[in-house]
């Protein structure tokens, strides 16, 4: 039972999941792109925004609800 309840959770889970590894940031349950160019990258989260500068940054969509940003990140900011 434990293990199907964890897999129950993990599929329903709706929280914001923010994983940032050197040149790679993925956002997990975001809402949508707010502003996408190869310096600045605008995430819309269900309680504020982030905010990504930098260069050469890429946006791959993973899932319906999953990005992971790459490039050379300058700063990160929450809003």
């Amino acid at each position: 039972m434990k293990i199907v309840d964890g897999i129950r959770s993990y599929i329903d889970d709706n929280e914001t999941r923010i994983v940032i590894v050197k040149n790679k940031i993925n956002i997990i349950n975001y809402i949508d792109i707010g502003h996408f160019d190869s310096n600045k990258i605008v995430v819309k989260l269900k309680k504020n925004n982030i905010s990504v500068n930098g260069k050469n940054l890429v946006v791959s969509k993973l899932i319906n609800d999953e990005i992971l940003i790459t490039g050379e990140f300058d700063n990160i900011e929450f809003r």
